[in-house]
């Protein structure tokens, strides 16, 4: 009988109340998690880079890309509480993310500062461009709450991005 129960409710829809219609719900949620899946890989890419930085200047590159990874982080409880707050759903594994994920990961066994603090800023500013594209859906289903988070999340991919830029703005 448990079993029949638990059954039961994990295929139940989670028919969670919202004032957009299903068209908004089917198409922001599901940028929602596009964009989620974005930010969990340029969170680990960032961490990567983090752990595997080298060189004359490892402290502060080390100690800036921490302090991003971190503020990378704390947007994906909002992005994805957001997907559910108006009735959809969001990922669900890593397998999931990486599916769905549009910026590339970096497995490669060395990569110099330079160009991982370069990568980094090229990440950062096509996640400006996803998130801009996702915050053009809202604003035509009429979601002003989404769009209002993802302004915040703009200015704060701008800023990494500017402070990458400035960082190797001397590189050779």
């Amino acid at each position: 009988m448990d079993r029949k129960i638990t059954e039961k409710h994990r295929k139940s829809p989670l028919a969670t109340p919202t004032s957009l219609s299903s068209n908004a719900t089917t198409d922001i949620a599901g940028a929602l998690t596009a964009l989620l899946a974005d930010v969990f890989a340029l969170y680990l890419k960032t961490k990567n880079f983090h752990w595997h930085m080298s060189g004359p200047h490892f402290r502060d590159y080390h100690l800036m890309l921490d302090e991003q990874s971190e503020q990378i982080f704390a947007m994906t409880d909002d992005i994805a509480e957001r997907a559910r707050k108006i009735g959809g759903t969001t990922v669900r594994s890593i397998g999931h993310i990486s599916r769905v994920q549009r910026l590339l990961d970096n497995d490669a066994d060395f990569v110099t500062p330079d160009d991982m603090l370069a990568e980094l800023r090229e990440d950062n500013l096509t996640l400006v461009s996803l998130m801009k594209e996702t915050h053009a859906l809202c604003d035509e289903h009429g979601d002003i709450a989404t769009a209002s988070l993802i302004e915040n999340w703009v200015d704060e991919a701008e800023r990494r991005a500017w402070f990458l830029f400035e960082t190797t703005r001397g590189a050779k």
